[in-house]
C-alpha cells in the first residue's frame, strides 16, 4: 500500500516530460539566436559608446566605423582608463611611446598625446594609427595583426611569405596565437555591430579587406 502511494502518477510524468521538451526547445532556440547574433540580440551583449567621435575620426580616416567600435570592444570592452601589462593605454589601447610619434607627423590629430585615458584622445590616435597601418599593410586583417604584434613583426612575416611566392595570411602566418585570435574577433565584431548598431554608426565601407589609401609612414 505505502509503495502504491509513492508511485508517480502518470499524468504527472506526462506534465514533467512536457515541461522538460518545452525547455529544451526553449534552449535551442535560445542558442540558436545567440549564434546567428541578429541585431536587436546583439544590442544585448555588443555595447556602443561614443558614437560621435567614431563617426568623426572614421570618415576622417576612411574606415568603418563598425571596425573601430570592434577595436575598441576588443582592445578593452569599452573601459578608457584601462592600462595593459605592455602599458597600452585607453579604449583603444595606444602605446604612449607611438602616440608620441603620431603627434610628431605633419597631419597628427590636434589634442595632445599625453591623455590616452581621454575617449576622444584615444579614438583620435587610435584611428590614425589604423589608417596609418592599413595604408602601410594594404589590408585590414594584416593591420590589424600590425596594431597587436607590431609593424615590424609583421613586416618579418610578410616578407617571409614574399620569399616564398604567395600572399601574406594572418591564419598562416602570424606566429602568436593571441595576434591571430585578436585579428578573428576584430572582424568578427566588426560585422556584428555593423549588424546592430546600423543607424548610430556611420555609413559602412564596403568589405573588411582592402580599403585605398596613401601610404604614410612615421618619422623617426
Amino acid at each position: 500500500m505505502t509503495a502504491a502511494l509513492t508511485r508517480p502518477r502518470p499524468r504527472v510524468r506526462v506534465r514533467t516530460l512536457v515541461a522538460l521538451v518545452l525547455l529544451g526547445l526553449v534552449a535551442a532556440g535560445g542558442w540558436s539566436v545567440h549564434r546567428s547574433m541578429p541585431g536587436w540580440y546583439a544590442r544585448l551583449w555588443y555595447p556602443l559608446r561614443h558614437e560621435p567621435v567614431i563617426n568623426e575620426q572614421a570618415k576622417r580616416h576612411r574606415l568603418d566605423p563598425a571596425l573601430v567600435a570592434a577595436v575598441i570592444n576588443v582592445e578593452s570592452g569599452w573601459t578608457p582608463d584601462v592600462v595593459s601589462g605592455a602599458g597600452a593605454v585607453g579604449l583603444m589601447q595606444m602605446l604612449p611611446e607611438t602616440a608620441r610619434y603620431i603627434a610628431d607627423q605633419p597631419d597628427r590629430p590636434s589634442p595632445p598625446p599625453d591623455r590616452l585615458t581621454d575617449p576622444a584622445v584615444s579614438i583620435t590616435y587610435g584611428t590614425w594609427y589604423l589608417r596609418y597601418l592599413v595604408d602601410r599593410h594594404g589590408a585590414i586583417p594584416a593591420a590589424l595583426a600590425a596594431y597587436n604584434a607590431g609593424e615590424r613583426n609583421v613586416r618579418e612575416w610578410e616578407d617571409r611569405a614574399a620569399r616564398q611566392g604567395r600572399p601574406f595570411d594572418v591564419e598562416r602566418d602570424v606566429a602568436f596565437p593571441e595576434t591571430r585570435s585578436f585579428v578573428r574577433k576584430v572582424l568578427r565584431d566588426a560585422e556584428i555591430y555593423r549588424r546592430a548598431y546600423p543607424q548610430e554608426l556611420g555609413p559602412a565601407v564596403d568589405g573588411l579587406a582592402r580599403l585605398p589609401g596613401r601610404s604614410r609612414a612615421l618619422s623617426r
